[in-house]
């Protein structure tokens, strides 16, 4: 959470038990400690509570990498400590920033000249990025219709109801009426002839979504350019698009480099897209570049020169960290476009041995579609005996965490599975994943209560049973499957 709180019920000291080497007393939870200790013990009792994290590497709920190559990890290492903000004093940390930013414009088919330098700058994340460019949207918006003697105190902007949060919290932020078009069963992205009959004159831009978080799914967002064309000659405004690339921006140019998402479609002004996502580097790097130039409004660009000499900044944060600008550089040139290009088809080819696996059991119904981000989406075909929530909790004993949610308005009465598939999820991952969800779904269908709920599905005469019955089989249930471990524990040589 962004907000803190504290723990209710718990103690207020923090205790670790290999730390007492070196120090008695326990610590303070919610207050600075009084006197210092010991280097060792301040790790040791760090790291006997992040034993309780989950390992990342399994965390199947998140797009973010959570691997690198070791020469990678240990330039951003050597990094950690220059600040990305002093441009002056790192210039060479800067230029690495400025050629990513080019690089990526290139990839997303800016329309550049020979020797031209793109518009863009480097964000903690699509989050940044995203509010960056909404408020270069509005600020075009307000500009154009106080040149025209209009009001501009109503502004818009139009996007899927299966947009990532981020965008709710620009539209409540900068205050600009969000507009979302609603979704439907079997069809989880925003339709864009919908999207472009809610555009009205103060529409400052459609954001379409290039792989939905929901089910990795592409947008179309050529059809939602040309029918915004042919809508801005009819009425004389002039809305453009905003595309969040935040996952697929480093997929699509790969994987589909024939698709027209990007600056090939004109009305297109603006591309987020995460580095720390498919552009392989660890949390803390995203990415926004302009079409032009003149969509970027100058007077949202500062000018500072306490750090040394002049320098432009448009960025909601000041001071950051420059390893991930570093490190995203050290994979543009390692991998490079073949380089990229192998790591997406393997997580493509992954995906589909995970869906296949899947729709083998016979027990899953895939939502998600086999073009976009590579996941897997996927839902319970009969969930009267246990829903997709139990079934998540259920796995989370297999140290997997897999995350089950319900899709958004006008969709809400459907849940589903989501399995992200990044570089580090293997083949044999997949393999396993499969086998432990059928583990899953056998331990939860013998359940005393789902066996009696089976029965009675079957149409067998089922007698209501008393309290004192059913704590007598749910007993005699946990104490045969614990006895189970125990003789297969003893088979272990």
């Amino acid at each position: 959470m962004v907000l803190s709180k504290t723990a209710s019920g718990t103690d207020v000291s923090v205790h670790s038990t290999f730390a007492s080497r070196y120090v008695r007393n326990s610590l303070p939870r919610f207050e600075m400690p009084e006197n210092s200790i010991p280097k060792e013990a301040a790790y040791q009792i760090i790291n006997d509570e992040l034993m309780l994290d989950g390992n990342p590497r399994l965390n199947l709920a998140s797009f973010v990498t959570t691997w690198m190559e070791p020469e990678c990890d240990k330039l951003m290492m050597e990094s950690i400590n220059k600040n990305y903000v002093d441009m002056d004093e790192y210039p060479v940390t800067t230029e690495l920033q400025n050629r990513c930013v080019n690089m990526i414009a290139r990839l997303f088919n800016a329309p550049l000249g020979d020797g031209e330098a793109a518009v863009g700058v480097g964000t903690v994340g699509s989050s940044e990025a995203i509010m960056l460019a909404g408020l270069a949207f509005k600020r075009q918006w307000q500009n154009k219709r106080k040149a025209q003697g209009l009001p501009y105190d109503k502004p818009n902007i139009v996007t899927g109801a299966n947009v990532q949060v981020c965008w709710e919290k620009f539209a409540r932020y900068f205050e600009v009426e969000l507009k979302e078009v609603k979704l439907r069963e079997g069809y989880y992205v925003m339709d864009p002839e919908k999207a472009v009959e809610m555009v009205d004159e103060n529409t400052i831009c459609v954001a379409a979504i290039l792989g939905s978080t929901l089910t990795g799914e592409f947008e179309d967002v050529k059809l939602l350019n040309d029918l915004l064309v042919e809508k801005n000659k009819q009425t004389g405004w002039d809305t453009g698009n905003h595309v969040d690339a935040a996952s697929g921006g480093f997929i699509a140019p790969f994987l589909y480099p024939e698709l027209e998402w990007d600056f090939r479609l004109p009305l297109v002004k603006s591309i987020n897209v995460s580095g720390h996502k498919y552009g392989l580097v660890y949390a803390g790097i995203g990415w926004v570049v302009w079409r032009t130039k003149s969509d970027l409004p100058d007077e949202l660009i500062f000018h500072i020169n306490y750090l040394g000499a002049d320098q432009p900044t448009f960025t909601l944060n000041f001071s950051k960290g420059s390893s991930q600008v570093i490190a995203q550089y050290y994979q543009l040139i390692r991998l490079g476009f073949e380089g990229y290009r192998n790591v997406m088809d393997n997580c493509r080819e992954n995906m589909m041995v995970l869906r296949e696996g899947l729709e083998k059991t016979g027990r899953f119904n895939i939502v998600s579609k086999e073009n976009g981000v590579p996941l897997v989406a996927f839902s319970l075909k009969d969930s009267s005996r246990h829903n997709e929530f139990e079934v998540a909790e259920t796995l989370r004993r297999f140290g997997w965490i897999v995350p089950a949610y319900t899709v958004p308005a006008d969709a809400e009465h459907v849940t589903v599975l989501r399995v992200v598939i990044r570089e580090d999820f293997s083949r044999t991952l997949a393999e396993r994943l499969v086998a432990d969800f059928e583990k899953v779904l056998h331990e939860l269908d013998t359940l005393p209560a789902r066996v009696r709920a089976k029965m009675a599905n079957g149409k067998a005469k089922v007698v209501k049973q008393t309290e004192e019955e059913t704590t007598r089989e749910v007993t005699a249930y946990w104490k045969k499957f614990v006895e189970t471990k125990k003789t297969n524990q003893n088979k272990i040589c």
